[in-house]
C-alpha cells in the first residue's frame, strides 16, 4: 500500500481531472494541476471486473485480456470476478496466464470477488461447513495471483438473530484458514442482512480477526426486497448508505465506488462521492477503492472512465485538505 505512484508520472490523470473543471475557469485548472504537481491522492483505484461484465458475458471482453483492458484505461489495480474463470481457480497453467497478463501490463491483482460458493451465513451446519471449504480453492488462488483478499457473501435464511450467529462461525472459520495462506476475507454489503452495517460490523467485531474484514460498497445498502433471495424483486427497504459506510469502514481491506448515472458535471447523481470519500480518509484509509460501474445510460467503457475522473477530482480536492 506504501508504493503509490505520483501524479507527476501520470499524464492522463492529469488531462482527466481537468477536464472535470469548468472550461472557462483557466485559473482553477492552473490550480488544479499544481495540487496535482506537489500531492498524492490518500488512496489508490482499482477497476472491478464487474464494470464489464456485460462485455465479458456477451465474448466481447475475453477474461485473460483484462488487465491489458485496465491498464490502457490509465488504472494498475484489478479486482477479479470468479464467474469469469470459475474451472479455473485450481488450474495452476491459467493462473500462470493471469500472473504473466498482469506482470506484462504492470498491474497489482488486489482480490478475488467469490459468488456461487454458498452463504457463509447459511444456518444449516452442513450447508454452511461445505460452504466454507468451497471458498478454499479461492484462497489458494488468490494466493497464487498475489491477491490481498477474497470477497465473500454473508447470505443465510432465517433470522437476524440466527443468520448472525450462523455469519460468525462460517466467517470466523473461514478467515482462520485464509490466515495459514496470509489472505484476507472480507464481506461486502450484498444484500439482506449484510447490507445493514450495524449487522455485518457486529459480525466483524464479534469474530475480531485481523484478516476478516469487510469492503464497504458505496451502493449495495437494499436491506430488504420483495421476492426470494438477497437479490430477488424490487427493492422496498434502504440502510442509509452514508451510515453504513461509516459503521463497515473500521474493519475496511477495500473499498467499491459503486456508480451508475451522472451529471453535467461528472458527479455521481444518486451518491455524494465527495461525502462518501471523505468517509473513507476520515478512517485512515489508504488503500484500494474500485471502481465498479453499473449503470445504464453510459457504456461500460465511458462509465468506468467518468467514475475514474469523479474519483480522481474527489481525491485530489479530499488529499490536499
Amino acid at each position: 500500500m506504501k508504493n503509490r505512484r505520483t501524479f507527476m508520472k501520470n499524464g492522463s490523470i492529469l488531462l482527466a481531472a481537468a477536464t472535470l473543471l469548468p472550461r472557462p475557469m483557466a485559473a482553477a485548472n492552473d490550480l488544479h494541476r499544481a495540487m496535482l504537481n506537489k500531492s498524492e491522492m490518500f488512496f489508490k483505484i482499482s477497476l472491478a471486473q464487474w464494470s464489464f461484465h456485460k462485455a465479458l458475458f456477451g465474448g466481447k471482453l475475453e477474461h485473460l485480456d483484462f488487465a491489458a483492458k485496465a491498464k490502457s484505461m490509465g488504472i494498475d489495480g484489478i479486482e477479479y470476478v470468479n464467474q469469469f474463470f470459475r474451472t479455473k481457480a485450481e488450474d495452476m497453467s491459467y493462473l500462470d496466464q493471469m500472473n504473466q497478463r498482469a506482470a506484462d501490463n504492470q498491474v497489482k491483482q488486489v482480490l478475488i470477488m467469490v459468488d456461487g460458493e454458498g452463504g457463509l451465513g447459511d444456518t444449516d451446519d452442513a450447508a454452511r461447513k461445505t460452504a466454507v471449504e468451497n471458498h478454499y480453492k479461492w484462497i489458494h488462488a488468490a494466493k497464487y495471483l498475489g491477491c490481498h483478499s477474497i470477497r465473500v457473501n454473508a447470505f443465510g435464511q432465517g433470522s437476524r438473530e440466527d443468520v448472525w450467529h450462523a455469519a460468525v462461525d462460517g466467517l470466523g472459520s473461514l478467515a482462520e484458514y485464509a490466515a495459514k495462506e496470509s489472505i484476507n476475507v472480507i464481506v461486502e454489503n450484498h444484500g439482506g442482512y449484510s447490507s445493514d452495517g450495524k449487522w455485518l460490523s457486529s459480525v466483524m467485531a464479534k469474530i475480531d480477526l485481523p484478516n476478516c474484514g469487510t469492503l464497504p460498497d458505496f451502493g449495495n445498502f437494499c436491506v430488504k426486497r420483495d421476492g426470494d433471495g438477497p437479490w430477488g424483486g424490487n427493492c422496498i427497504e434502504h440502510y442509509d448508505k452514508y451510515l453504513g459506510v461509516k459503521e463497515l469502514m473500521p474493519y475496511a481491506h477495500s473499498v467499491s465506488a459503486k456508480s451508475h448515472r451522472f451529471d453535467d458535471n461528472g458527479n455521481e447523481i444518486d451518491i455524494d462521492f465527495m461525502k462518501m470519500m471523505k468517509i473513507v480518509k476520515d478512517h485512515g484509509y489508504t488503500g484500494y477503492v474500485g471502481i465498479e460501474y453499473e449503470g445504464n445510460e453510459l457504456g461500460e467503457e465511458e462509465g468506468i472512465m467518468a467514475t475514474k475522473r469523479l474519483l480522481e477530482k474527489v481525491g485530489i480536492a479530499l488529499s490536499s485538505s
